[in-house]
């Protein structure tokens, strides 16, 4: 039996088109499970769209049409950009999926009958983008805290979940458990800024509008879009208060929801205690992902420094836009991104160290040894130190890969590569050539540059996995084995460009004009 492993993002709001700043989250999630799934894990990866909500319901009023078509069409946009990413979810969830609404409705009466929800009345400060209440001392500079708009006064009857009931029960399970929420700086967060002062009972229905999952025992009520969307982990395997599914008891709980760090509350405090409430294990692990910035300030569209991950992969590729996403991010702290940047990482990392040295080895292959290359081991103390690179790279990748550091796992597959560049220059095949007598040491130099490339071109199929592809195709390879082989027959294929060079000026003059 495979080890089995659950990753989900959050779901996409579907306000709107998301920008790279929120499909970064799915190429993160996607890079994970591939990486699982080379691992020998059993993956389950979900991804999908939050649909209700005040904030759809006016979204949909200014388009002039009805909530549903609003969110049919976002909905279909964004599932069209997460597969133009090459994500490899196993499911793309909707909240307005009719099985999900009924089974939230028996969740929500559950609760009520026993005691966790009870019929109150809300009067405070409400953010309309966020769908939060606020308190007054709650505030940043009179603004939502979350987003830093404007709130306003807010007063209807509600139902409320006793969060303060589950209070001292999570912050022990949070103690015993340090890995469940990571970076250390969002646990320390939660705990400092919303745990330790004392949880207030959350408002969980609102009656001001329509656009939601109606209470069953009260349906002038609909359910606040946070019990809706957060449920949609456990509902779409199966979960039902009256008996859940086998897929369900295979897969629960969840191994890591992956999340944007401005949603960590909602992971990290609701969402344990509302499984708590349901007598459910908690996620193994909630990772609150930092943020992907433009130019060092955050993506907004009134700012009108949003980029599209179509976009990008237009002038880039999807590849390139991949690699860089997952390169660049830091593992706690926020990433830049802009054309710059972008022109340069894929010129210095793809077209250059990658590229020209599958290139130039393969085209090396063909001209000494008519592309069949195997391993007479005429070696020397390069090689060794070569050797040793490529037997230590798995065990690497994997310490960087268990602490969610995809940049440093990406990292240690370059640094093989670079070494491979310099191992050229410094065992000079095209002098090996000229000499009959040095034909084995030339063909041992030739082999460890193919095992060295075959290794990272399997290895880079979690984050490229199309140019993983094109690599093994190149080195006549059908399976990406991930150790390095010791003695291999190669059957090399044409080369072909893998990446090619980007003219700074005229890419960035491209851009412009398409943008203007």
């Amino acid at each position: 039996m495979k080890e089995k492993y659950y990753i989900s993002t959050a779901i996409t709001y579907t306000s709107g088109k998301p920008h790279i700043g929120n499909t970064y989250e799915v190429v993160l999630a996607d890079a994970i499970a591939r990486y699982k799934r080379m691992r020998g894990y059993d993956v389950y990866f979900q991804t999908g769209t939050d649909e209700h909500g005040q904030k759809i319901e006016g979204k949909a009023k200014e388009a002039g049409v009805t909530p549903k078509q609003f969110v049919d069409s976002v909905s279909d946009e964004i599932r069209r950009i997460w597969d133009l990413m090459n994500t490899s979810y196993d499911r793309f969830v909707r909240t307005t999926d009719e099985n999900h609404e009924h089974v939230v409705q028996k969740i929500f009466e559950k609760l009520y009958q026993q005691g966790d929800i009870y019929k109150g009345e809300y009067s405070g400060l409400y953010c309309t983008p966020c769908e939060s209440f606020w308190t007054e001392s709650e505030l940043v500079d009179g603004k939502c805290p979350d987003c830093g708009r404007e709130v306003q006064e807010a007063k209807e009857e509600s139902y409320f979940f006793r969060l303060s009931k589950y209070q001292d029960r999570l912050m022990k399970y949070i103690e015993e458990h340090p890995e469940f929420i990571q970076p250390e700086s969002r646990k320390n967060e939660m705990v400092n800024n919303f745990l330790k002062p004392g949880l207030q009972d959350l408002c969980v229905s609102r009656t001001s509008f329509t656009w939601g999952i109606p209470v069953l025992s009260d349906p002038k009520h609909v359910v606040y879009v946070w019990l809706d969307a957060l449920v949609n982990y456990i509902t779409f395997l199966g979960y039902d208060p009256d008996g859940s599914s086998e897929l369900f008891s295979h897969y629960w709980p969840c191994d890591l929801h992956l999340i944007g760090k401005d949603i960590i509350r909602f992971h990290t405090l609701y969402w344990p205690i509302f499984l708590m409430a349901l007598d459910l294990p908690l996620p193994k692990q909630v990772f609150g992902h930092p943020w992907l910035l433009m130019n060092n300030d955050k993506m907004s569209k009134s700012k009108g420094n949003v980029i599209y991950a179509d976009d990008l992969v237009d002038f880039f590729g999807v590849d390139a836009v991949r690699y860089y996403v997952l390169h660049e991010m830091p593992f706690a702290n926020d990433g830049n991104i802009n054309y710059d940047l972008l022109i340069e990482r894929i010129n210095s990392d793809l077209a250059n160290t990658l590229g020209n040295l599958v290139n130039r080895t393969i085209a090396m292959g063909h001209k000494y040894f008519d592309g069949t290359i195997t391993n007479p081991k005429v070696e020397n103390e390069l090689d060794l130190e070569f050797v040793t690179m490529m037997r230590d790279l798995p065990s690497k990748i994997d310490q960087a890969m268990d602490r969610l550091a995809i940049g440093e796992a990406i990292e240690e597959i370059f640094k093989l590569l670079r070494r491979a560049n310099k191992y050229i220059d410094e065992t000079t095949p095209w002098i090996l050539a000229k000499e009959e007598a040095s034909k084995g040491r030339l063909e041992t130099v030739m082999y460890h540059l193919l095992e060295a490339i075959r290794l990272s071109g399997s290895w880079l199929s979690f984050a490229i996995p199309s140019t993983s592809e094109a690599i093994l195709a190149q080195l006549g390879e059908t399976e990406d084995l991930l150790e390095y082989q010791e003695n291999h027959t190669y059957h090399l294929k044409e080369a072909s460009p893998l990446f090619a060079r980007i003219d700074r000026e005229k890419k960035l003059e491209e851009i412009r004009l398409k943008k203007s």
